[in-house]
């Protein structure tokens, strides 16, 4: 009878699988955005609509949280977890709507590059929640390797998009607009390894 009286346990593992996919899905959305920038406004906005889902869902673990005695990962990597997740699709809306607002076309093929490997690192952050639960710790630590290498990839691809937009691109105002999209999406893959850093420390707490 005492049962009937504890509070419902929290399962925020499922929260934080639902944060990761809604991060892969506006991912997802963003490449087939670059890739065919005529349709980009419809894009846009299911990009949009996913940011808003994934400040939805942040709410939720965060009020969760406060009324959550026993945790199943520390409190601080929980905050820490979902916020991380929810700033990597906030800046996917970002770089979408930058791409928008500023009347961008005709992207240059570091963009997608870009956008591709955001989403393949996305990929990687999914595969790596859904083993949390489970506590399959082996498996998560090859992923966040996976997410590093991934970081890595995308801040050479950076590098070069921004020496080909100076050398390419004449017109300063379409430099300084592009260039803001650029670092909305490298901010974005360094945000991605932060997760992959919590994710790491989650696991060489409770492995």
């Amino acid at each position: 009878m005492i049962r009937k009286f504890l509070p419902k346990e929290t399962d925020f593992f499922t929260m934080f699988e639902k944060a990761a996919l809604n991060v892969n899905r506006g991912a997802h959305l963003l490449v087939e955005m670059m890739e065919d920038l005529s349709a980009g406004e419809p894009k846009c906005k299911e990009i949009y609509e996913a940011e808003q889902a994934g400040d939805m869902l942040t709410h939720e673990v965060m009020r969760k949280l406060n009324k959550t005695f026993l945790t199943p990962v520390d409190r601080e990597d929980i905050h820490a977890l979902v916020n991380r997740i929810d700033d990597v699709i906030d800046l996917i809306w970002a770089s979408a709507d930058r791409t928008i607002l500023f009347r961008l076309d005709n992207p240059m093929q570091e963009v997608i590059d870009l956008s591709k490997t955001l989403l393949e690192t996305t990929e990687f952050i999914t595969k790596a929640i859904s083993c949390l639960k489970d506590k399959k710790y082996s498996y998560i630590q090859e992923y966040c390797i996976e997410i590093n290498r991934l970081e890595n990839r995308g801040d050479r691809i950076f590098r070069a998009a921004l020496v080909k937009l100076f050398d390419n691109v004449k017109d300063p105002i379409l430099v300084i607009k592009w260039k803001e999209v650029y670092e909305h999406l490298e901010e974005a893959n360094d945000i991605c390894e932060d997760v992959a850093n919590i994710l790491e420390s989650i696991v060489l707490k409770h492995a």
